[in-house]
């Protein structure tokens, strides 16, 4: 099972003002406005990708081939906020959605996890199955816990001020590491 992203997140955790504030750029220089912007981003995704979670809320949609056995998904994704929809293929290519009645979710457990009950058999031999959630802590930077946004800030500066000068470096200054760390999933 592979998470697919389809949309978002509609904001960063931290705002362009916020880390030229961080970085003491000052605001009206907009020289560099794109080069933080776009650290910010890969700062967000690299926390994420350090952390397994999923910061601000995004669109993803979950495929598997089958049902599994004791009927319990668990999601790859994290903190889960909601599941859309679960959209089942047949043989012909016809989609139909099973009813909310028809699965439970647990979005509380590590991993968050569905329970499907009675489903019928997706007719295609792949990707007959179809889960369209939701992930992240919440819609707004607010949502996201204060040490994972430090540990974007770090991550940007230091990425800022050494910009290529640093070879064979690991992904995560210690100081970002060891704000991430409380937050790491274990993998699936």
């Amino acid at each position: 099972m592979i998470p697919i992203f389809v949309s978002g997140p509609a904001v960063e955790p931290i705002t362009l003002a916020e880390m030229k504030a961080y970085l003491r750029v000052d605001e009206d220089e907009t020289a560099q406005d794109d080069l933080i912007s776009g650290l910010i981003k890969a700062a967000r995704l690299t926390v994420e990708a350090a952390s397994r979670r999923i910061l601000i809320e995004q669109s993803w949609r979950v495929v598997l081939d089958r049902w599994p056995c004791d009927g319990v998904i668990l999601l790859p994704l994290s903190p889960l906020i909601a599941v859309d929809a679960i959209r089942i293929t047949d043989a012909t290519g016809a989609v139909t959605e099973l009813p909310a009645n028809a699965f439970e979710v647990d979005a509380l457990s590590e991993p968050p996890h569905i329970t499907v009950s009675g489903a019928p058999e997706p007719g295609r031999p792949r990707n007959g199955i179809s889960v369209a959630l939701r992930a992240g802590f919440g819609t707004h930077a607010e949502a996201v816990p204060a040490t994972l946004k430090l540990a974007i800030r770090i991550l940007v500066a230091h990425w800022f001020e050494n910009r290529g000068d640093v070879a064979g470096e690991q992904i995560l200054p210690p100081e970002a590491l060891a704000l991430v760390a409380p937050f790491q999933r274990a993998r699936l």
